[in-house]
């Protein structure tokens, strides 16, 4: 798994009839097609696509096919989810697909568009408890596991050194803000030279996903409807992100937001020096040690707000996921290659070494052949602590998440929300009109 850019919170609405979840004609999953040990060749789709990247996955391979030299793998890159579900949707898919996206699980296992894998492990006899809990959480939807975690991502807070000016990384969100705004550099016009910390969605990994669970939010309820209008949390986040956009100046933002360098490349604004802390993903150690080796820098874990200083240590946690499409033509060969891809210690390393990303095995974690930075510590930290979360999962996919955003993005942040309760409100009953569309 790689840069969350890859892996922005879209919800596929997509119509999948639900079919059997074998491959071919007749047989259980783990039957069909050709024996793994026949000679065949598989087709994997994954969405990585920087050189550096679709390197690091074949270097990952490279075991696979010593071990099953029967098999030839053929490797696709820059593939997203909607290119997987129009193939599966075709009945023309390929044996082993990668997603970025997590927030798309729900609606992978709901509809049968990936296989359950629940039968594979059993035969085999994996044991799943080498997945960390968060993980084994978001590759599953009501008891179908349709998905295996291959490798994770989760937030820290970025703070560079030479902009901190001798202060420590903040805790607390009253913290951060007092950094914000102490370390916020402004134009004689009064627009932001140097920012702070920047609240809004619109700065790149800021978005409510990521920054929302400081404040110990709860996305759903218990019986799976939107909490927006209900959950507290909701509301300290917004009221906390309002006022520190409007401490900015709206306008101001939207100015230095336009005027930012891209997020995944060597202009990003914290490599250039322009952004004093951001939340961002583990990759971007990765980043700053080819792109900017220069830049002094600190990762500690995201500031919780300060009535849940107990909760500091966790932080957001997702990953690319990986899964047998129906359809596949070589099931029992496309199995042994997502197994070994998922739980085979050296080839997760190997992975998570090229890519900079965190190895989502418990042994993976603790082995000695991570090569990675001082400042990858508080990704593997941040992935092993029981504060952590992710975002639940639902029958079309991360659409509540999208409607979020939307609503802060286009209504809050510029102030066309008189009401935020009645506010919130409103975003509930949009986003439980499409989840009973969507047969949630």
């Amino acid at each position: 798994m790689f840069p969350r850019h890859r892996r922005l919170v879209t919800a596929l609405i997509v119509t999948l009839t639900a079919t059997a979840c074998t491959a071919g004609s007749g047989g259980s999953a783990t039957e069909s097609g050709p024996k793994a040990e026949a000679p065949q060749t598989i087709e994997v789709w994954h969405g990585w696509s920087a050189p550096h990247e679709v390197q690091a996955f074949d270097d990952a391979v490279a075991g696979f096919r010593k071990l099953h030299p029967n098999i030839t793998v053929k490797l696709v890159k820059g593939q997203d989810d909607t290119k997987i579900l129009n193939a599966i949707r075709s009945g023309n898919p390929p044996d082993v697909v990668s997603s970025f996206s997590t927030n798309n699980v729900g609606q992978f296992c709901s509809s049968g568009a990936l296989q359950d894998l629940t039968p594979f492990l059993k035969k085999d006899k994996v044991d799943t408890s080498v997945f960390p809990q968060t993980v084994q959480t978001y590759t599953q939807y009501k008891g179908v596991r349709c998905t295996l975690p291959l490798l994770a991502d989760d937030y820290a807070l970025y703070t560079n050194k030479a902009l901190m000016k001798g202060s420590q990384p903040p805790k607390t969100i009253s913290e951060l803000t007092t950094l914000a705004k102490k370390l916020t550099v402004r134009n004689p016009d009064g627009s932001i030279k140097v920012a702070g910390f920047l609240p809004s969605v619109t700065y790149y990994e800021h978005v409510g996903e990521h920054v929302a669970p400081s404040f110990g939010v709860n996305w759903l309820n218990g019986q799976g409807r939107a909490n927006f209008a209900t959950d507290p949390g909701f509301t300290k986040y917004l009221q906390w992100q309002k006022s520190l956009i409007d401490w900015y100046g709206y306008d101001n933002i939207k100015k230095f937001v336009h005027s930012m360098g891209q997020e995944f490349e060597a202009s990003n604004p914290f490599e250039k020096g322009k952004v004093a802390m951001a939340i961002d993903g583990e990759w971007r150690v990765k980043f700053l040690q080819e792109e900017a080796p220069t830049v002094q820098y600190d990762t500690t874990p995201v500031p919780v707000n300060d009535d849940r200083q107990n909760a500091y240590g966790g932080g957001f946690v997702t990953g690319t996921i990986i899964g047998i499409p129906r359809g596949a033509k070589h099931p029992q060969a496309s199995w042994e290659f997502v197994k070994y891809l998922t739980t085979n210690t050296d080839a997760l390393v190997t992975f998570a070494n090229g890519l900079g990303n965190v190895p989502s095995t418990i042994p993976a974690l603790s082995s000695p052949k991570l090569t990675l930075p001082p400042q990858f510590r508080t990704f593997l930290d941040v992935f092993k602590n029981p504060n952590s979360t992710t975002i639940p999962s639902t029958v079309n996919g991360g659409d509540f998440v999208v409607k979020f955003d939307a609503f802060v993005q286009d209504q809050w942040e510029p102030g066309k929300v008189p009401n935020l309760q009645q506010g919130l409100q409103s975003l509930d009953d949009k986003v439980n009109s499409a989840l009973k569309l969507a047969g949630g």
